[in-house]
């Protein structure tokens, strides 16, 4: 069994369901009282928020750096960010790193690729559905992205902060997220991403008329695989 590195806070919430997830498949697979091997790094979101949003996203790539080499001398044999935006600057938080990373994006992909879907919603921060990093993962595996109106980005965006990472979860935001999502649809998405680990917290697949993609079950999942493998 390895031992599986986390960095987490980002946020607190989400990487609450990652250390469950984790866990508990652990204890499917291998049955007994077995649990997983971690080492976890947990940030200050805020002082992480304020740096995106004055896109400082290379002190974020150096700071996230070194925490990886901290999880790797303190014995991880694997990591992954607990998150899908910090994924970001992942070529920079790997500079120097001999252990395995796990991409969010990469593994989400696979995922999709694998149920043989072609085009696909995104939501996540804007820093997910605006920017590149995440749909060119998904091109690789010849995947078009749609992403929500510039209005529907700017709810899911604050919506994300101010109340999904402080763990608030409204109806109403929900009921917003479905519209959303149905909007995609018409837009000829077969399936959607909930491309922040918070966001599965809030939406489930019978929200959808299409299948959903959740990041924080797939990329926990595939960190699991490896550390059994």
């Amino acid at each position: 069994m390895k031992t599986i590195g986390l960095i987490g806070g980002i946020t607190w919430v989400s990487t609450i369901e990652y250390y469950s997830v984790i866990n508990s498949e652990f204890s499917k697979r291998l049955g007994g009282n077995n649990s997983a091997n971690i080492i976890m790094h947990s940030v200050n979101f805020g002082e992480y928020k304020q740096l995106a949003d004055e896109g400082n996203w290379q002190e974020i790539g150096t700071r996230l750096n070194g925490i990886a080499k901290k999880l790797e001398s303190a014995g991880a044999d694997l990591f992954i960010i607990c998150s899908n935006t910090p994924h970001r600057v992942a070529p920079d938080v790997i500079k120097g790193i001999n252990i395995p990373f796990i991409h969010i994006a990469e593994v989400t992909a696979k995922e999709i690729a694998g149920v043989n879907l072609k085009k696909v919603g995104l939501l996540g921060t804007k820093f997910t559905m605006e920017e590149q990093f995440y749909k060119e993962k998904l091109a690789e595996h010849q995947i078009e992205t749609v992403i929500p109106e510039a209005g529907e980005r700017e709810f899911i965006h604050n919506s994300i902060f101010n109340e999904l990472a402080k763990n608030i979860f409204k109806d109403e935001t929900r009921s917003a997220f479905i519209k959303i999502i149905n909007n995609l649809i018409a837009k000829g998405a077969q399936g959607i991403i909930l491309g922040c680990t918070e966001i599965p917290l809030l939406i489930k697949q019978e929200d959808s008329s299409v299948p959903v993609f959740d990041t924080t079950l797939i990329h926990a999942h595939a960190a699991v695989e490896l550390a059994l493998t």
